[in-house]
């Protein structure tokens, strides 16, 4: 009985440290790529510029949901930081958006 507790509490570890448990929200995700992001990310994800990551394409998707969110809250070369004026949860809606592209 120990090691068929044990396994479940396993899952429900790596379920929570990827992420996973903290699904974000498309459609908030949407409009809030729209405000934020679609200016330089262009709309659907189809970048405006060949230097910026087109995730329409794919580009940078395939870092972990962690990572994209550090990213985005902290910068990346010429992407301004994000952090105060976007949440996590924000954040994590806008990634579940990017990954529906």
């Amino acid at each position: 009985m120990g090691a068929q507790m044990k396994l479940p509490a396993v899952m429900l570890y790596a379920l929570l440290s990827t992420g996973l448990a903290h699904a974000g929200d498309m459609q908030s995700g949407r409009e809030t790529y729209e405000l934020h992001c679609s200016i330089c990310h262009g709309d659907n994800g189809v970048s405006v510029d060949m230097t910026i990551p087109s995730f329409a394409n794919g580009d940078r998707l395939f870092q972990m949901d962690q990572d994209l969110l550090r990213s985005i809250r902290e910068g990346k070369e010429l992407m301004p930081a994000f952090r105060g004026l976007l949440s996590d949860q924000e954040i994590r809606d806008v990634i579940t958006y990017l990954r529906s592209l």
